[in-house]
């Protein structure tokens, strides 16, 4: 990735260092997005990423908000007041909303075990929708704190899209709220994040160009400004006679009307494009238009980075379209004289679970939406071109702006030398919401970030250390079970393990006291200013090798009765108890290992990273422990381990892997001998797009081409390409009809370009 920027640098670490909130932000261009892939690469903390839409989640790579915390879709009120309700505004207030907390465990675990919420295109994000995930949050993870707990990262631009509040809705919310927007909820205005904003602009390198970019955007622009940017005024200037120009509007109807018009005056033939949908994918979040139509000579654009080694396009680079069958698709970029086949993108409707054995937050792919990442682009609104990067563009800006509008369409341009006005501009609908303005004065300077990080980080470490040895809620939950079965019949099915029952949970209190002397002496040892970290790691490991052995029994004596239980019949009930209590047991014992390997991190003064705090044996504690369980029981069927076997501590490790590669993904399973229908199934994918990663795959050295196919139909195939041109593939095809598929096709054209 990019080198980042001293603020960016900062921000990995109050993330993974600390606990406070972060408002990340930056002019259009800064690397906001590349910053959130590299936080959520590296960070230890379990991470959900929420956004106000289905789009804006989709892009992020995560859920909407009110799908992840199950809000209803009306105004929130902070208080119990039951406010009017009319047949086109409705509303929440505390006690109503409690209502939709009664949630499934698997959703209840993830906002448990959640420790860094990220909320992307924080723009958009009502203040009152904020207050309503806050209260939520208190609610369900019982911690009547700022988002019970959880680390909030809050990433956007507040000049581009603003919240969405109507007349009506305002009228009962402005009793509450000085403003719409995030910061004015009530969560925010009591405990501000602190307020990151990244400068270095990688979009622009024109000084001229970024200083009004910076004027417009800070509510200074200047008549020299308007003057310098009206020298690119050209209302006579001919689209069609300078093909690369995108017209930038600011309605839907007109783009649409450009693009339509342009696209039936090419007497060429058309095409029409649909994805390939997999599983759940609703509709209302598809990413592109279900349709794409195409001719030969159409002005397109491509709305993704290219993924591959190449990097051939980013989003928002215009093509040409050279040449266009139904299964081939042909882009000719005229400045660099290059041609590239138009590959399909793989977009995955998600949810988060908590992984059982390792109680970290993963990804389930629900569904799959594949399509080409190209649209027409001979015009887009202004709105829809947020995030893209244009060469060339032609704005159409004779109506008034709404606040930040003008910033982003001439941001989305590299440089003055692409610009071209269809209409001078004027000084009216130039100015920024003054709410917005007002807020960007509290950002943090540089040269008090060290200050803070150094202070925040020594309560990171105390707070954690803290909470990984107070055993209040673990000894009430135990407690709360054991009452169940004293609460059941004699011939019930529980009361043949009160006595074990009673055993383990008489080991959990008698650690409850001895948990709060040490948290007690933890706190006088943080009371410096300049804590002895040294004495501090000593004192953790003596408390770690006290506190683990038992911690660590009482998950092995869960994981023996869970599996003792579930091969009984009419025990479901009862196995769902025990599998609740395992979970935080298990976290607990995980936490456990973690302060103690963040106390040898702090120590050898290494990175608070995933990689550093993650290691092999906290990963596979839970999968170890369990293997050796039901080895041990299959080998004695009618005993149980009553401790841990040396077994246990001889099995080898796993060490997580980093996020990977849709085509890694891809070839982990080909490795494991699985077919490609076989694949497709789990990947929820269709086989064209698993042959496709297969032959990317191919084309990188990683399988070999006589792997998939035989050697006859290579010999065939290395005879038909004799005469390839090595760019269409078209006309092999009509050359030689049902004799090759089109995977076949593409499968030998790879091994042709086999990069290794």
């Amino acid at each position: 990735m990019q080198s980042l920027s001293t603020a960016a640098e900062y921000t990995l670490r109050f993330i993974n260092q600390t606990n406070r909130s972060i408002f990340l932000t930056g002019k259009a261009g800064t690397g906001k997005t590349t910053l959130l892939k590299e936080i959520i690469r590296t960070t230890h903390k379990n991470v959900v990423v929420v956004a106000p839409t289905g789009i804006a989640a989709l892009n992020a790579g995560g859920v909407t908000i009110h799908s992840m915390f199950q809000l209803p879709f009306a105004g929130f009120i902070p208080d119990n007041v039951t406010p009017q309700v009319t047949d086109t505004v409705r509303f929440e207030n505390k006690d109503s909303l409690r209502r939709h907390f009664k949630m499934r465990g698997d959703k209840q675990a993830v906002i448990k075990n959640m420790e860094l919420l990220v909320i992307d295109e924080v723009s958009m994000l009502r203040a009152d929708l904020l207050d309503a995930m806050d209260f939520m949050l208190r609610n369900v993870r019982h911690k009547d704190i700022p988002f019970g707990g959880v680390q909030v990262l809050f990433i956007g631009d507040l000049l581009q899209l603003p919240p969405v509040v109507k007349n009506e809705e305002w009228e009962v919310l402005s009793q509450y709220y000085r403003g719409k927007y995030f910061f004015h909820s009530q969560v925010v205005s009591s405990n501000p994040p602190l307020y990151i904003e990244l400068s270095k602009i990688y979009r622009q390198t024109d000084d001229a160009f970024i200083s009004i970019l910076n004027n417009l955007r800070n509510n200074v622009i200047t008549p020299n400004d308007i003057a310098v940017l009206n020298n690119y005024a050209q209302p006579d200037f001919d689209l069609k006679k300078n093909p690369g120009f995108i017209t930038l509007t600011t309605h839907n109807a007109k783009a649409d009307n450009i693009n339509a018009k342009a696209l039936d005056e090419l007497d060429e033939k058309e095409f029409v494009f649909h994805p390939e949908i997999v599983g759940d994918f609703p509709e209302k979040i598809y990413p592109v238009e279900e349709e794409l139509k195409l001719k030969k000579g159409a002005q397109v654009m491509f709305i993704k980075n290219d993924l591959s080694p190449e990097k051939n396009y980013f989003n928002g680079k215009i093509g040409i379209i050279k040449s266009v069958s139904d299964e081939e698709i042909l882009v000719h970029f005229p400045e660099e004289d290059l041609t590239i086949e138009a590959d399909k993108y793989e977009w995955k409707n998600v949810k988060y679970h908590v992984n059982e054995n390792t109680k970290e937050i993963e990804e389930e792919v629900l569904g799959t939406f594949v399509h080409y990442p190209l649209k027409l682009a001979w015009a887009i609104t202004v709105h829809k071109s947020q995030g893209l990067t244009f060469d060339k563009a032609a704005l159409d800006v004779s109506g008034v702006f709404l606040p930040g509008q003008a910033y982003v369409a001439l941001s989305r341009l590299r440089s003055l030398n692409g610009l071209i006005l269809l209409s001078p501009l004027q000084m009216n609908g130039l100015t920024n919401d003054m709410d917005v303005m007002g807020y960007a004065s509290s950002k943090v300077k540089e040269e008090q970030m060290e200050l803070f990080l150094q202070k925040d980080t020594l309560r990171f470490i105390f707070n954690y250390l803290k909470n990984s040895f107070d055993w209040d809620e673990l000894t009430d939950v135990w407690q709360r079970h054991k009452l169940t079965y004293l609460q059941e019949g004699p011939r019930s099915l529980k009361s043949k393990h009160r006595e074990w029952v009673n055993l383990s949970e008489d080991k959990i209190k008698k650690m409850h006291t001895p948990g709060h002397k040490f948290i007690s002496q933890l706190a006088k040892l943080f009371s410096v200013e300049q804590p002895d970290m040294k004495f501090v790691q000593e004192r953790v490991e003596a408390a770690y090798n006290y506190f683990f052995p038992v911690m660590d029994s009482l998950v092995t004596g869960l994981l023996q009765k869970m599996e003792e239980i579930k091969r009984l019949r009419k025990a479901k009930g009862f196995y769902e108890e025990l599998s609740e209590l395992e979970e935080l047991q298990t976290y607990t014992v995980i936490r456990l290992m973690k302060a103690k390997r963040l106390m040898l991190a702090v120590l050898n003064e290494e990175e608070i990273i995933k990689e550093n705090l993650i290691t092999p044996e906290i990963y596979s504690y839970r999968i170890k422990k369990l293997e050796t369980i039901r080895k041990n029981l299959k080998d004695n069927p009618v005993t149980l381990l009553q401790e841990e076997t040396e077994e246990y501590d001889n099995y080898p490790a796993k060490k997580k892997q980093p996020k990977k590669s849709t085509l890694e993904e891809t070839f982990d399973l080909w490795k494991e001998k699985m077919s490609i229908e076989d694949i497709a199934r789990v990947r929820k994918l269709t086989e064209t797009t698993v042959l496709s990663h297969i032959a990317g795959l191919v084309q990188r050295g990683k399988i070999q081409i006589e792997e998939v196919l035989a050697e006859d139909k290579i010999a065939e195939l290395a005879k038909a390409f004799e005469d390839f041109d090595g760019e269409s593939l078209t006309n092999l095809k009509e050359k030689h009809g049902e004799a090759f598929t089109w995977g076949e096709l593409r499968l030998y054209r790879a091994s042709l370009n086999d990069d290794e």
